[in-house]
């Protein structure tokens, strides 16, 4: 049993000493000093009380969205559209916002709420093309992605330009009712930090203890037999969908309330695909999310230090992001093939 627990933790380990080699060997092609570089690249995401501000404001979009992909992950559906559902959150905040006058204890929460109506209306969008249309949800989430971008833009430079004209900034700044408490003078909400944690809990319950995880459960691993078992397969479906939009609509929220303070273009930041990396290095499993969301909101902090620094491109950071994503992908490819050649010596 020791020898199990010590080859499990050993294969979790190996994707990130691989990265860590596989960016020591770039860094050395490139010409820099790799302990350097890695050095600035944990100062810049760890020096200050401000950059674990900044950490945190990229860890709750992804906690958040990575939570929601856990249900439908469960339920066996790629939910490609978390992009656009964090969008949809996005949009639907700021019509509230623009449309109710009202003091920051009454205006707030009903953000957060319309914000969790946007994604999840979306989800249900999606999760209707996948059941009734037919639609693989893989392709309905990519068209929703781009028909909400360009939603976004239209707003931004039509009927919701500033009076001043449109520009690639966004919207005027919202009014201060409607801007989430931060900490100290750090960018970091307080708020942000607790629904994420709140979210990825009651997911974690949701998956674990409850009797509707279960049915989800059934309907991923075989939809087929779930249904003969007297599951509704279509309705567990589109509620997966549904969970996961209300989840990436309250990020959508947190970004215009709480990070940027209005809508501007590219709202989402990518939290929507990057999420998906999260859930599939966390093998699923919720406790493990906040770990690595950590890792790639550092690295996302981090990164842009080595260009000031030591004039390395800044975008080295996605490539470790992307190294972790494939050396994870390799290593359980590796563990499985060796689990199946002791079962068949067995």
């Amino acid at each position: 049993m020791k020898r199990e627990r010590l080859m499990a933790i050993l294969f979790g380990l190996a994707p990130f000493a691989l990265t860590l080699g596989f960016a020591t060997l770039i860094l050395l092609a490139a010409g820099a000093n790799p302990l350097m570089a890695l050095g600035n690249l944990a100062t810049g995401a760890l020096g200050s009380a401000n950059k674990w501000g900044d950490i945190a404001v990229a860890m709750a979009p992804l906690v958040l969205c990575s939570a929601g992909m856990l249900v439908t992950f469960a339920a066996g559906l790629w939910n490609i559209g978390v992009e656009g559902q964090i969008v949809a959150g996005a949009l639907a905040t700021t019509w509230i916002v623009r449309l109710v006058d009202a003091p920051p204890a009454v205006l707030l929460p009903l953000s957060v709420l319309g914000g969790m109506a946007g994604g999840a209306l979306l989800g249900v969008v999606i999760g209707a093309l996948r059941t009734w249309g037919r639609v693989n949800e893989i392709f309905a989430g990519l068209g929703m992605n781009y028909i909400m971008a360009a939603l976004t833009n239209y707003l931004i430079f039509g009927p919701w330009k500033p009076p001043d004209g449109a520009t690639m900034s966004g919207t005027e700044p919202f009014p201060l009712a409607a801007w989430m408490p931060s900490i100290g003078s750090s960018r970091a909400s307080w708020v942000s930090i607790g629904l994420a944690a709140v979210a990825l809990a009651t997911v974690f319950f949701l998956l674990r203890d409850s009797h509707w995880g279960l049915r989800l459960k059934a309907v991923g691993l075989n939809p087929v037999a779930a249904s003969r078992l007297g599951i509704s397969t279509l309705r567990e479906m589109i509620m997966a969908f549904v969970v996961c939009g209300l989840m990436a609509g309250i990020a959508g929220s947190l970004q215009t309330t709480a990070v940027y303070h209005r809508l501007i273009p590219g709202i989402s930041s990518g939290y929507g695909y990057l999420s998906q990396l999260v859930v599939l290095l966390s093998g699923l499993r919720a406790q493990a999310v906040p770990a690595i969301a950590f890792f790639f909101a550092a690295i996302q902090v981090g990164s842009p230090r080595l260009e000031l620094r030591m004039h390395l491109d800044s975008s080295l950071g996605g490539v470790l992001q992307a190294s972790a994503v494939l050396f994870f992908i390799l290593v359980r490819g590796w563990r499985a093939r060796l689990a199946a050649r002791k079962e068949r010596v067995a």
